[in-house]
C-alpha cells in the first residue's frame, strides 16, 4: 500500500490520531527529502548537492546541525594507529584551542570503518587516504577543506610504487605476470584502483594476470614483501618512505620496479552537517597550525611543511577518473567490500 492509500485507509476507518499522522511523517519525509534535491551526482540519497561542488550540503535547519561536546579526529588506517595519535597530538591540542571542545583519537582498522564512522555521526574531523576520500565524500559526508604541502600553496602528493623484494626477478610490469601480488583494499587508489586501471596500459591486468592478495593496508603490502611473504606490491611511496625513516626495514630490501604520476595525498576535513561556526573554526585550526617542533614535522616533515586549502572538485579529478574507470559503485554494499 502507497502512502496515499494509506491516507484514504485512515480516514475512512476515523482512526486519524496522533500516532497514525507521526507514522505517515515519518514513512514520508525520506521520500521528500531525496525529492527536495535537485542535484545529487555520486552522493548517498541521504545527501544533496545543490551548489555543485561534488560535495554533501551543509543541512539548511539548525536542528539537523552537529555540535558535540567532544570532537573525534582520526588518521588514515594504518597498521599502528597508537604511532599516529602522537604524531598528531599537536594538532589535535591546536583544534581543541581553536573550536573550544576537547578533541579524542580514534584509529580505524580499515577504510571501511572510517568511512561508517563518519556517516554515523560517530567522527566528525579525519584524514581520508586518496582514494578513500572520494568513499568518505558520497558515503560519509566527508568535507575535504586541507591537505599537506609546501608554505607557497603546492600540495605534494605521494605515486604509486611498484616494488619487489631485492632478490626478486621481477624487472617490470610485465614481469608480474602469473605471481602473487599484495593490493591494499578496494578502496585504496595507489594500493588497488590505479594499479587496476594503470597496469593494463603496461600489458598486466591484475585479477586476470596476476593473483591479487588483499593485504588490508600498505604497512602490511610492504613488510610482506620485505618478507618474501609477497612477490611485488603497489603501494603508497609516501607510506614507504616514512616506514623507512622510522627504521621498519632497511631500504636495500626492496626495489622499485615502476611508478605512476603524482596523486594528491591524504584530505583534511570534517563531516557535512557539523555546526557551520565549527566548520569555520577546524578550517581555521588546519591553516593555521604550526609544524615547526611538532609530531606532524618530524613524521611528514620531508613530504611536506604546512597544510594548504584542498580543493576535492579539482584535485580529486584523477582519483574519480580511475575510480570510474574501474566501474567502482559508491554505496553501502561497495563498501562492505572495502572491510
Amino acid at each position: 500500500m502507497n502512502s496515499a492509500s494509506w491516507v484514504r485507509w485512515v480516514v475512512r476507518s476515523g482512526i486519524v490520531g496522533i500516532v497514525a499522522l507521526a507514522a505517515l511523517s515519518m514513512a514520508a519525509a525520506p521520500a521528500a527529502a531525496a525529492d527536495q534535491c535537485k542535484n545529487r551526482g555520486d552522493l548517498d540519497i541521504r545527501y544533496c548537492d545543490e551548489d555543485g561542488d561534488l560535495l554533501a550540503d551543509t543541512p539548511k535547519s539548525p536542528t539537523a546541525w552537529l555540535d558535540p561536546g567532544t570532537l573525534i579526529f582520526s588518521y588514515t588506517a594504518v597498521e599502528d594507529p597508537s604511532v599516529y595519535e602522537n604524531v598528531f597530538k599537536e594538532l589535535m591540542d591546536h583544534i581543541a584551542k581553536k573550536t573550544g571542545r576537547p578533541v579524542k583519537w580514534y584509529g580505524p582498522e580499515s577504510y571501511a570503518a572510517q568511512v561508517e564512522a563518519m556517516r554515523s555521526g560517530r567522527l566528525h574531523i579525519s584524514g581520508f587516504a586518496a582514494g578513500a576520500t572520494v568513499y568518505g565524500v558520497n558515503l560519509g559526508g566527508f568535507h575535504p577543506v586541507a591537505m599537506m604541502g609546501d608554505k607557497n600553496g603546492t600540495f605534494r602528493g605521494y605515486r604509486l610504487w611498484l616494488i619487489t623484494h631485492k632478490d626478486s626477478d621481477i624487472k617490470t610490469v610485465k614481469d608480474l605476470k602469473n605471481r602473487k601480488v599484495a593490493h591494499v583494499t578496494p578502496a585504496s587508489n595507489s594500493g588497488d584502483q590505479a594499479p587496476r586501471a594503470l597496469f593494463k596500459k603496461e600489458g598486466i591486468t591484475p585479477d586476470e594476470d596476476y593473483k591479487v592478495v588483499y593485504s588490508g593496508k600498505h604497512d602490511n603490502s610492504i613488510m610482506g614483501v620485505v618478507n618474501k611473504d609477497y612477490d611485488a606490491a603497489p603501494i603508497a611511496s609516501t607510506v614507504m618512505v616514512r616506514m623507512i625513516e622510522r627504521k621498519m626495514f632497511d631500504r636495500s630490501a626492496v626495489r622499485i620496479v615502476w611508478e605512476s604520476d603524482q596523486f594528491p595525498g591524504t584530505a583534511y576535513g570534517y563531516i557535512y552537517n557539523l555546526h557551520p561556526d565549527l566548520q569555520k573554526k577546524v578550517r581555521d585550526a588546519f591553516l593555521t597550525f604550526d609544524w615547526t617542533g611538532t609530531g606532524l614535522a618530524k613524521d611528514f616533515g620531508k613530504q611536506a611543511e604546512t597544510f594548504i586549502p584542498a580543493d576535492y572538485k579539482k584535485q580529486w579529478e584523477i582519483i574519480r577518473t580511475i575510480q570510474k574507470d574501474n566501474k567502482e559503485a559508491y554505496t553501502m554494499d561497495a563498501l562492505k567490500k572495502v572491510k
